[in-house]
């Protein structure tokens, strides 16, 4: 990535790892043998934001069906709630494993199998007739969803680099952000077309035209030669190795927290859209296209601004942005007599929009910590955001989502916690710089 000053922390932590405060020893240049394919930009860029849809379609196209199914299954708000915590569960489970299995057995291979193991859950969930069995498939849904959006970032730092790897995983995010705005509005047009399992019909029609796109347009990035042994023994060293890195602990942290607090709201869609502002099954595009839109407009600013601000400079503008919505969140609903739109949701575009800002470049700031180990980092990361997200899904928002002012100020609470261990990373990497080589783990090497 380019930096304009060598204590730019995102700058630093593209370049190395712990420096000189420990952490695993580097290695030299990434030995991967001849360079990997490298297909269409523009091409990737729609397969690889489509692979990171249908992750987000599995969450918030049932939103609007939750009164249905809750009718169905004779069961209150809490135990749906379980239906999206259940599958975060699994996906959070599954995410440390996806990405070390792309690093062993290829990108490819490891995507397409996710897809079919995907298309049978969701015809599982659909045939569903009670809600243990709705649940049991959910987490089969889980643990299949994250091969997309957690391969996919390796892929993109396997054919490209630099201020062009942010460009593209900028795009990606683009076409990413769109799923969590269509999929409530889709799951709501469905409903008017039949009953509750008819989305996840469409859930596995949608994975189904994935995985013949992916079959057709995907070539193979990660080439054998430059495969780690998939052993358990090294997967777990290779895990508390880059866990127990305190940069990838500061930058991990940064972007879950960062994220966080949108999530909550993300989570508490039902509740905030049809409680605390009054609005129908079919309206959730009043919380979902301000906040899809914001974050679209952010991935836009970055991939055009990606080599022309220094990667610290971006985050912070991100962060100043998050902390602002965060801040007129809680002002409005400390004082505004009865929430309404368009003024509820506001606050969450700009959250939005400074989360895109932040995303790409700690994203890439932690691949480029372990380049042969790119799998690994993108799944440990993921990781630490979807447990988040799980104890958000599942316990935080029950507590939350019946007071607007409570979850405004759980939004303030996550954007402080993101900026601070952001600031954390700043203050470190301006007083222990890191070597110029990147981190990574050679065969036989010990902690």
């Amino acid at each position: 990535m380019t930096s304009t000053s060598p204590e730019a922390p995102a700058d630093a932590a593209s370049r190395g790892g712990e420096g000189a405060r420990g952490g695993v020893p580097a290695a030299g240049p990434n030995l991967a043998g001849p360079a990997p394919v490298r297909p269409s930009t523009r091409r990737l860029a729609l397969l690889l934001g489509g692979l990171a849809m249908f992750g987000p379609f599995s969450i918030d196209t049932i939103f609007p069906a939750f009164p249905q199914m809750a009718a169905q299954f004779a069961a209150d708000k809490l135990a749906m709630q379980q239906t999206i915590s259940v599958y975060l569960g699994a996906y959070a489970l599954m995410s440390i494993v996806h990405g070390p299995l792309s690093d062993a057995l290829g990108r490819r291979r490891v995507i397409l199998g996710g897809l079919v193991v995907f298309i049978a859950a969701s015809v599982g969930c659909a045939l569903s007739r009670d809600l243990a069995t709705l649940l049991m498939f959910r987490a089969l849904q889980g643990l299949s969803a994250g091969v997309g959006l957690i391969v996919g970032r390796a892929v993109i730092r396997d054919v490209l680099q630099g201020s062009d790897a942010q460009r593209l995983m900028s795009q990606v995010s683009m076409i990413f952000g769109i799923a969590p705005a269509i999929a409530p509005i889709v799951g709501g047009w469905l409903l008017g077309a039949g009953r509750w399992p008819l989305i996840f019909w469409f859930l596995a029609g949608f994975s189904l035209m994935l995985l013949v796109t992916t079959s057709a347009w995907l070539p193979e990035t990660h080439p054998p030669q430059a495969r780690m042994p998939l052993r358990p023994e090294r997967l777990l060293r290779d895990y508390v190795a880059i866990a127990l890195n305190m940069r990838f602990q500061r930058l991990a942290a940064a972007g879950a927290f960062g994220f966080a607090g949108l999530f909550l709201y993300i989570a508490s869609a039902p509740a905030f859209v049809m409680d605390l502002l009054g609005l129908g099954e079919r309206e959730f595009a009043w919380l979902f296209i301000p906040t899809i839109g914001g974050m679209t407009i952010g991935a836009f600013v970055s991939g055009r601004v990606a080599g022309r601000w220094s990667p610290s400079h971006q985050v912070g503008i991100g962060y100043a942005c998050i902390g602002l919505a965060a801040l007129g969140n809680v002002l409005y609903n400390a004082l505004a007599p009865q929430l309404s739109v368009p003024w509820a949701v506001l606050p969450m575009s700009l959250a939005a929009f400074g989360v895109a800002l932040v995303f790409p470049v700690i994203t890439l700031a932690i691949l480029d910590m372990y380049p042969r180990q790119r799998g690994s980092a993108s799944s440990l990361q993921a990781f630490t955001q979807l447990v988040l997200n799980s104890a958000i899904a599942g316990l935080l928002s029950p507590l939350l989502s019946h007071h607007g002012l409570h979850l405004a100020l759980g939004m303030a609470l996550f954007a402080v916690l993101g900026w601070a261990f952001w600031r954390w990373e700043a203050s470190v990497s301006r007083r222990f710089p890191p070597p110029s080589s990147s981190p990574t783990l050679e065969a036989g090497e010990q902690l």
